[in-house]
């Protein structure tokens, strides 16, 4: 007999026997599931469902899982307790991070010994994660427990089922990988296309984010203006609520929802992704962009610093403006002693600088440069919104053409995406440093009634009514900076030397 054929013989007895062995593994795991199953009725079992915010294959609700589920334990003879029913509604159970309440609770109990019998519409529902798996073969080890499921049944103690298991959520896990990879696939795609990303709905928009809501296009641009004239989210929001006025969800309005919108990049055409601009929207804008800009300005300075318990309700009138020349920070008000100090006074990672001066005398001078400046403007002649030079609007043009042509040769895969953003992030510099020109235009209302010979009455007028907001805004209008300088003589006296205040460019 030659080599060859003595293989061939030997490959046949394998194979033989490896088919004895199946059929008798097969009959033995029968016999036991037979024997097993005759001691089942009247048991107790626990039922777990669970369906995934995202678009899995089967997406048959959590009520009708239930509904499968306890006709499953009605053939089996099991009986099911009210509270061993276990429901993640909304929950995926693919991210490794995301809570599962329903799930959580159900090994718990399994964890006491109260749970021998789970039903499930199929084990993909309460897994998804081999690491899951393992979690639950862990607590199966320490108790007999028994997975039943539509159209299989698996005992966590049998090393055969143990195995299918093991299989069975290793296939659901990678579905689940591409599932997400074909969603972010798609997310990108859409960001080539200047298109929005999906999700919840946007006020002023309707689903898709492509359409404005007319409606709720003159609400936002009510609280860009009004936000800009110096009112505060609370007094805004509050207003919103007393008018019935819902958010994009059905809800009431709050401060921090009118902050959110206030931050918003949609409402003026921008598309964000992973939190970075890429460019112009194909979506109208409801704000211009000068607008935009002035209330992100206005949000990075307005929020009100937390105060020691202790501390006084002062307003600090420049707040936002007052400038360090040695840190080239901005100088906030001090919680102890009404007077304006550097920020970095108590900082470890900078020199210490102790740089301060007196608020109320501060104040005043500010005050009236600005009065002064105030009686001498007309703002009837005040330019309209977006009105750049030829020159300005020429260089603005050709960086949005090479923010456009930066775009096609990253799509076109000429360019790395790091090389894409760092190019990107240089032209848009220059972007902003043009639309910041067009910042003071469109705040042009805050004036209203405050400018030309009757300035200083207005102005006493909104001192008695401690509208400070509002008074702050015309600072910040006026005024670019106030930089104070190192005091260059001692004593009481105040060095008004020290002072520098730099006007904004408003119109000729």
């Amino acid at each position: 007999m030659t080599d060859e054929e003595m293989n061939q013989r030997s490959e046949r007895s394998d194979a033989r026997l490896r088919r004895a062995l199946h059929v008798s593994r097969n009959s033995g795991s029968r016999q036991r599931g037979e024997k097993k199953r005759a001691g089942w009725k009247g048991e107790s079992a626990a039922i777990y469902c669970r369906i995934s915010h995202v678009n899995d294959e089967d997406q048959t609700g959590v009520e009708r899982q239930e509904r499968i589920c306890r006709e499953i334990a009605e053939r089996l003879g099991l009986v099911v307790v009210e509270n061993q029913v276990f429901v993640d509604n909304n929950r995926s159970a693919w991210q490794r991070k995301r809570k599962r309440p329903g799930w959580d609770a159900l090994l718990e109990q399994a964890k006491q010994g109260r749970v021998n019998h789970v039903l499930t519409y199929h084990p993909d529902r309460l897994m998804r994660q081999p690491r899951d798996l393992e979690e639950l073969l862990q607590i199966a080890d320490d108790h007999d427990i028994t997975l039943h499921g539509q159209a299989n049944q698996r005992d966590l103690s049998d090393p055969d089922d143990r195995f299918f298991l093991r299989i069975e959520v290793a296939h659901a896990c990678r579905s689940s990988d591409d599932t997400s990879r074909r969603l972010t696939e798609s997310i990108v795609d859409r960001v080539k296309d200047g298109r929005p990303h999906t999700g919840r709905r946007r006020y002023g928009y309707d689903k898709t984010g492509m359409h404005i809501v007319p409606e709720e296009a003159e609400i936002v641009k009510e609280v860009f203006t009004r936000y800009l004239d110096g009112e505060s989210p609370v007094q805004i929001a509050k207003d919103l609520h007393r008018r019935g006025v819902p958010t994009a969800q059905g809800k009431s309005w709050s401060a921090p929802r009118v902050r959110d919108l206030l931050d918003n990049r949609h409402v003026t055409g921008i598309r964000v992704f992973q939190g970075e601009e890429i460019g112009d929207g194909e979506w109208p804008a409801i704000i211009d962009r000068g607008m935009w800009l002035e209330a992100k300005e206005r949000r990075t300075f307005r929020a009100a610093a937390s105060k020691p318990a202790e501390s006084s309700n002062r307003f600090y009138l420049l707040r936002g403006i007052v400038v360090c020349t040695g840190c080239g920070k901005v100088m906030g008000g001090s919680g102890s002693g009404a007077k304006y100090v550097c920020n970095h006074t108590h900082r470890l990672d900078v020199p210490r600088c102790h740089r301060a001066i007196s608020a109320p005398i501060l104040e005043d001078f500010v005050t009236k440069a600005a009065l002064n400046l105030l009686e001498r403007l007309d703002i009837t002649d005040a330019p309209t919104p977006s009105s750049l030079s030829a020159e300005d609007q020429a260089a603005l043009d050709a960086d949005r053409q090479e923010l456009g042509d930066l775009k096609a040769m990253w799509e076109a895969q000429e360019i790395r995406t790091r090389e894409y953003r760092d190019m990107r992030k240089r032209v848009e510099a220059r972007i902003a440093e043009i639309e910041r020109k067009m910042i003071v235009r469109p705040t042009a209302e805050v004036l209203q009634g405050l400018a030309g010979a009757d300035a200083r009455a207005s102005w006493e007028a909104l001192e008695k009514a401690g509208n400070h907001q509002r008074m702050n805004a015309v600072m910040r209008f006026l005024f670019a900076e106030v930089r104070i300088k190192e005091a260059t003589k001692k004593g009481r006296y105040f060095d008004y030397g020290r002072i520098d205040i730099e006007q904004n460019p408003i119109w000729t």
